[in-house]
């Protein structure tokens, strides 16, 4: 389980690596690179679009990549979304700026935007089904949380890129060359994710469904035909997580440094720290999802969520350092409450043989929701001189959204079936085994 933990910590980690470097990006430098021709306001508001074109191509690629985790293994897909993820990733710090090729910057730039969120949809399915169908019944939560630490790593080593080059390079030679350097690195993260994957087998679970012939023919239609309103409950509730998270780590670092004039190490320094903090609190959170169940966990982090967004705000418009810090933390925190969980969760609540799609294209319909909108949304009402309450005031929303979608599903508790391989095996609830 360690190794195992390690290979799908790895992966998530160079996955979102890939992603979460292109959001920095977007808030520091591709709208006047980009879109030159735009007001400042609008340039970022464009590169924001830019951004959610990869959250709009995720659903796609859990659509794409699911099937073919619950047709021929969850290793394929590991991948797939990788080399595609990466490979896109790469392509990015090459692409001209609009100085040098007009209009064709912009879209080539929301092509390879949007290949990269098609690989990442097919990523966390993937990742997280290799810990929960070995996992002991008992330890699902615990070994699943590894993958949901991988994030963290990914966007720490890409901020930690980008505060280097920005505080090592003069401004002229950020913007000139060295916001695409970044880009280029992922080049060698590739290759060692695939180094590491084409070593790993497949789960003992999905070897059992294969031997029985118990897969399913089509997994999206039955998927869509079947399980419709858990996509939809799952993917509203989970929507609070990503707009959390991409209000303090994109929306905020925009804000700070071109409305409140925070140095950008400054305000990447705050942002980081606190993710960090939220990376090694995340076993914890898992481990209590084993203990007090998956959705009490989740129904507390959309608490926390509607009762901390203003104070955010607040904290983050002093431009104070270590209150920027607290605001980012508090945030974070609830944030990682739910997230946690969800990948025991969400496998959970779904039927073995079309496990990898349900549980991915509700996990990243939930980022249409909440990631891809809320940079946008959040510049677009925070336009005014004053503190940008209605960003507090649509992320209250939002929580309350995801708290009501939490409460029409039921709980999950971990139970033992058959042993597989020396381990008890992931099943499907059955009747009687959620709680209201």
């Amino acid at each position: 389980m360690v190794r195992l933990a390690a290979a799908a910590l790895a992966g998530t980690a160079i996955e979102f690596y890939d992603f979460f470097v292109y959001g920095t990006a977007a808030a520091l430098v591709l709208g006047p690179l980009f879109f030159p021709t735009f007001s400042p306001l609008a340039g970022t508001l464009a590169a924001f679009g830019t951004f959610a074109a990869g959250f709009v191509s995720r659903p796609l690629g859990a659509m794409l990549l699911g099937p073919l985790g619950d047709r021929h293994g969850r290793r394929p897909v590991l991948i797939a979304s990788l080399l595609l993820t990466g490979l896109a990733t790469v392509a990015v710090g090459f692409v001209p700026t609009y100085d040098s090729i007009g209009i064709a910057a912009p879209a080539l730039l929301l092509t390879l935007r949007f290949l990269q969120g098609l690989g990442l949809g097919g990523e966390w399915g993937g990742a997280v089904l290799l810990t929960v169908e070995h996992a002991p019944a008992g330890r699902r939560g615990l070994w699943s949380g590894f993958p949901q630490i991988g994030p963290a790593i990914g966007f720490l080593l890409a901020n930690g890129t980008m505060l280097i080059l920005s505080a090592t390079l003069s401004d002229a030679a950020f913007r000139s060359w060295g916001w695409r350097v970044p880009f280029w690195g992922a080049g060698l993260l590739v290759a060692a994710g695939l180094l590491l994957r084409t070593q790993l087998t497949e789960t003992p679970h999905f070897r059992e469904l294969a031997e029985r012939d118990e897969r399913a023919a089509a997994p999206l239609a039955e998927v869509v035909r079947g399980h419709w309103r858990l996509v939809l409950l799952t993917a509203g509730g989970l929507a609070v997580g990503y707009a959390v998270f991409y209000a303090v780590t994109t929306w905020s670092l925009a804000y700070g440094t071109e409305r409140l004039g925070v140095d950008r190490t400054v305000m990447l320094g705050c942002i980081m720290a606190a993710v960090a903090v939220k990376g090694a609190v995340t076993p914890l959170a898992a481990h209590l999802g084993d203990r007090f169940g998956r959705r009490p966990l989740c129904l507390l982090g959309c608490a926390a969520t509607v009762v901390w967004m203003f104070p955010l705000i607040a904290l983050l418009r002093t431009g104070e350092p270590p209150l920027m810090f607290l605001g980012f933390l508090g945030a974070l925190l609830a944030f990682i409450t739910l997230f946690a969980v969800t990948s025991a969760y969400l496998p959970e609540l779904y039927e073995p043989r079309v496990r990898c799609t349900g549980a991915g294209l509700g996990y990243n319909l939930a980022g249409v929701l909440g990631g891809a909108l809320t940079p946008i949304v959040a510049t677009a009402v925070s336009r005014g001189d004053g503190p940008p309450w209605g960003v507090a005031a649509y992320l209250t929303a939002v929580a309350l959204l995801s708290l009501g979608c939490f409460a029409l599903l039921p709980d999950t508790r971990p139970t033992a079936d058959r042993p597989t391989g020396g381990r008890s095996a992931v099943r499907p609830l059955e009747a009687g085994e959620a709680t209201a």
